[in-house]
């Protein structure tokens, strides 16, 4: 599963065609919200666990999309109004969260 087109439709929504035809919506702000990196969901290094901070969802071009760039042959980087662009979605992760009708049914049911 591959993306054959990715676009920004306008202020507040991404777009993917998937290789199969499908194509996903993502709403800016459940993207920026989701972020998969260490500094936004936490890690774990050596036994320890880091749990960030909660970020101010109020900071100035936090969910405004400035650049997408491709990483490899297996994601995106997404970069942020504020400076933000550490996040790495893969194919598989932007899949999972598609929120269509058709992607929900389908977590129902497995």
């Amino acid at each position: 599963m591959r993306p054959k087109k990715i676009k920004k439709i306008n202020d507040f929504e991404l777009t993917i065609l998937w290789d199969d035809e499908h194509q996903s919506r993502y709403a800016l702000e459940h993207l920026r919200n989701a972020c998969p990196c260490a500094g936004c969901q936490g890690e774990t290094i050596l036994l320890r666990e880091y749990s960030p901070p909660s970020p101010d969802m109020s900071a100035a071009g936090r969910y405004e999309l400035t650049g997408i760039q491709q990483v490899g042959s297996y994601a995106i980087q997404l970069t942020w109004a504020d400076g933000h662009s550490t996040g790495i979605y893969t194919w598989e992760q932007l899949k999972d969260l598609c929120e269509c009708e058709e992607c929900l049914r389908k977590k129902v049911h497995t």
